[in-house]
């Protein structure tokens, strides 16, 4: 999906450059993929030792493959004063759309209501996330956001187009270009933390009653654990409070324990 919105857009700012819409000093890199190596064995990581190329930031130019391709990325776009990452999640989901931003020393924030996506999501860094692409352009004293649309491993062209959308946006609300800009929503800033993260409680089939971005009602039946043998139900999933669905695991089968919602708390 990611590599999708990113060929979508290159599309997009070609019709802008031909039409004369790109404006003087400014300077816009799309990099599709870090790893075009991988794509030909449809993997996430690198293919040699499974290494993931985003925990390898900002690089080293004398280190493992790894550490060179991301040392050889960041040393093109360190310099940028804005970064867009096109995020993938680890876990397999749909979710609603959003910008999400690591809260470093550098605030931001209102800058991505520019986007006009429904969500910018705030998140304290943690301890892993040092090397990593978004963490490492901030240092660098990047502005940098994490562009999500609904999915990873499939193409969504809805959620695709809305990603360019906001893109080009952002893009015209800097001054970059010269675009119309569509005003999509009036994002609401929220916390990671105050979203509400709700477990399966038991291994086995995953059947859902509700869909991302809907609203859901205290006490709603969300989801149903059943056991892939006979079907016997194993265990319901209701919501603990009234909210908004905003993250869904997508997957048939579940373990006992993964996060398999998450809620927006109304």
């Amino acid at each position: 999906q990611q590599m999708y919105v990113c060929s979508r857009l290159i599309e997009a700012l070609k019709k802008a450059e031909q039409a004369d819409l790109l404006l003087l000093d400014h300077q816009i890199l799309v990099i599709p993929t870090a790893n075009p190596y991988s794509i030909n064995i449809q993997k996430r990581f690198w293919p040699i030792d499974n290494t993931d190329i985003n925990r390898m930031f900002p690089g080293y130019l004398e280190g493992e493959t790894t550490q060179r391709i991301a040392g050889g990325i960041f040393e093109e776009i360190k310099d940028y004063e804005y970064g867009i990452q096109l995020a993938s999640y680890y876990m397999p989901g749909e979710f609603m759309p959003h910008i999400k931003i690591m809260k470093t020393n550098a605030d931001y924030a209102a800058e991505a209501e520019k986007f006009g996506m429904p969500y910018i999501v705030l998140r304290d860094p943690r301890p892993y996330d040092t090397t990593t692409l978004n963490y490492n352009w901030q240092i660098w004293e990047a502005k940098a956001f994490s562009l999500y649309t609904t999915v990873t491993a499939q193409i969504d062209r809805k959620s695709a187009d809305r990603g360019v959308r906001c893109i080009m946006n952002f893009l015209a609300g800097e001054g970059i270009i010269s675009y119309h800009r569509h005003e999509g929503y009036r994002s609401q800033i929220i916390d990671d933390d105050s979203l509400i993260l709700l477990r399966a409680p038991r291994a086995g089939l995953f059947e859902t009653f509700v869909s991302v971005e809907q609203e859901v009602a205290k006490g709603a039946l969300l989801a149903r654990i059943l056991n892939p043998v006979d079907g016997e139900e194993l265990a319901r999933i209701y919501a603990p409070e009234d909210g908004i669905v905003f993250f869904l695991h997508n997957e048939p089968l579940t373990y006992e324990h993964t996060a398999v919602i998450k809620l927006i708390p109304l």
